[in-house]
């Protein structure tokens, strides 16, 4: 195979994982040579964002493995006192997938739904408001119904994540997007209400002082300990001695130790502290930290989310780096790493030898004898397109709810709407995500059961007209239904699953990944189980220091008027037109 490419680079990176495409990014700013390549046609790993249609060609090469041409390494290649190690390992793929849909392929005739029932929640008015005929409502309402050829057809529409994730306000992601001027080639929009399950309901968490002192969902003496609680975490210094005898227990024992309520402590642990009973104290203080610094910096919740899906951030940094000189072959694997004193040397990429001075690559591609065993830790991912929001209000809403689960760590809720661009208008996206303990549709679904309805629809009957559904979220102050009429008429506002996709994919974040590896390769993780980027960005920081330990980390980008502006300042030649009479 002809091979335009040149045959020695500082910096060659494997896979556009987050973590490797940050490395590449830092790497082609201070003027390295960097060769970035993707075995798949896309960019991002196991961080990526699809279409409809892309996901099922990608859940077909996980379940069927992925067909890379044999490449015989020539003995030409590969010198004498060095060593050839094939690219590939054990856990490269996802795995116990589970794919549902429930609708059916396509919608009955017209006539068909004019003999149907059409069961609402509230009577349906006998004739109809707009002066529709019959045939005409049925029509209306078939708009609403929705079968599996109509979602394919609007396919384009979806950017489905696979490993959807927020961004904190003031979290190292976004100040290295700001610092590095990356971030004008993403767009952001602010969760704007974080949700908690609390007695067998939805509860809208505060977040601003205001949001705290208008809530009814927490008493007056509450709200009060409330506030004296965030206040003491925001100001805390390690001299003060707060939390002193507490280093070794549980942030809920702490918690008890203030003589908060059950209900306060609800509200701290898993919607503030993002923890869970077992979390320890001073990383529950941690986290706490890291929430109240972000509120209030670009909405009323901590956290942002990237437009058009997680999958946009990896290719923001790879723009950048190709900006700066980085070269980009998707496509196109590494076949194996020759190594000479446990030192990688070059690559073996389509019958070429890539020489380089340093290698990033994924675990994913990484070979088994430098990783050893395979991880035990995983996580439990499972994808829902479903026909309304989880808590309907005037406005659509960007959700985050961590689900508590006793005992488990817990389930971590995104709910997205058609205004990100990720699903069609009509319908939502929802994405939950938790640690393995069995499988997706065993983890999941204590969340899946609490918030959606799971019973096939038969594309005749509209369970409740959208246009006038109330929210699922308890009013404040409203307790004249019992808990009965309650519980029936959270089930008919329970959105309908359409589609329904559960996998499991390993989480090696914990993982060492520095055993048994050369001392000038170096790995990165793929998404770990936290909501945000921190663990991404703090690995890849990591590793640039250790590949160039004098050299500032992604400093700024000038802007593309400035880059014109350097050339116009540039000295020339100066301008002589052609009709001008030459001197004699």
């Amino acid at each position: 195979m002809e091979d335009n490419l040149p045959s020695k680079y500082e910096v060659i990176v494997i896979g556009t994982g987050m973590t490797e495409s940050i490395v590449a990014a830092a790497a082609s700013r201070i003027g390295k040579r960097v060769l970035h390549l993707d075995r798949n046609d896309y960019y991002g790993g196991m961080w990526a964002s699809f279409t409809f249609e892309a996901l099922q060609k990608w859940l077909d090469e996980c379940r069927n493995g992925k067909t890379n041409d044999f490449v015989k390494t020539s003995s030409s290649l590969v010198q004498d006192t060095e060593k050839s190690i094939t690219i590939g390992n054990q856990f490269s793929t996802v795995f116990n997938i589970e794919e549902k849909w429930f609708i059916p392929e396509k919608l009955p005739s017209v006539g068909n739904l004019l003999s149907a029932k059409i069961t609402q929640t509230e009577d349906s008015p006998k004739e109809s408001k707009d002066g529709l005929t019959e045939a005409e409502a049925t029509l209306k309402q078939n708009d609403k119904l929705w079968c599996q050829a109509k979602i394919k057809t609007l396919g384009r529409k979806f950017n489905l994540d696979l490993a959807p994730k927020l961004l904190f306000s003031r979290g190292t992601l976004v100040e290295l997007l700001i610092s590095s001027n990356i971030s004008r080639y993403a767009e952001f929009r602010c969760v704007n209400r974080i949700l908690t399950w609390q007695s067998d309901k939805l509860e809208t968490v505060p977040c601003s002082r205001a949001d705290v002192f208008a809530t009814k969902n927490v008493g007056l003496i509450e709200k009060r300990q409330l506030m004296q609680l965030l206040t003491l975490c925001v100001e805390y210094k390690p001299e003060s001695g707060e939390f002193k005898g507490f280093e070794d227990k549980t942030l809920k024992q702490y918690l008890e130790s203030k003589g908060l309520t059950e209900n306060l402590m609800h509200y701290v642990l898993y919607a503030i502290a993002m923890s869970n009973d077992t979390t320890p104290c001073m990383v529950g203080v941690e986290r706490t930290q890291r929430f109240l610094s972000s509120l209030g910096r670009y909405g009323n919740t901590p956290f942002l989310w990237p437009m058009y899906g997680t999958g946009e951030l990896p290719q923001c940094f790879c723009r950048l780096c190709a900006v700066f000189g980085g070269v980009y072959h998707l496509k196109r694997a590494a076949d194996s790493i020759i190594a000479d004193n446990n030192e990688c040397k070059a690559i073996l990429s389509d019958g070429s030898r890539l020489d380089c001075d340093h290698l990033v690559m994924g675990v994913a591609d990484a070979p088994p004898e430098f990783l050893g065993s395979v991880p035990k830790a995983g996580l439990s991912r499972g994808i829902f397109i479903i026909d309304r929001s989880i808590s309907t209000t005037d406005k659509e809403s960007l959700t985050l709810l961590q689900f508590p689960i006793k005992g488990k760590e817990p389930i971590t809720v995104i709910e997205a709407g058609p205004s990100t661009h990720v699903c069609p208008p009509g319908l939502y996206l929802l994405h939950m995500t938790t640690k393995q303990i069995d499988n997706a549709v065993n983890d999941l679904k204590p969340a899946v059961d609490a918030l959606l309805h799971s019973e096939y629809a038969d594309g005749t009957t509209i369970r409740i007209n959208t246009d006038t559904q109330s929210t699922q979220t308890s009013k404040e102050g409203d307790s004249s239904a019992s808990s009965g009429e309650s519980n029936i008429l959270n089930e008919s506002l329970k959105p309908q699953i359409l589609y329904a996709l559960y996998f499991n994919c390993p989480e090696t974040s914990e993982y060492d990944l520095s055993q048994n590896v050369p001392s000038n390769v170096h790995l990165c993780s793929g998404p770990d189980l936290d909501v945000d980027y921190e663990f991404a960005v703090k690995q890849a920081k990591s590793i640039f220091s250790k590949m160039y330990p004098d050299s500032e980390f992604l400093p700024r980008a000038p802007d593309p008027e400035e880059l014109s502006l350097e050339v116009d300042e540039a000295a020339g030649p100066p301008f002589q037109s052609s009709e001008e009479p030459k001197e004699e």
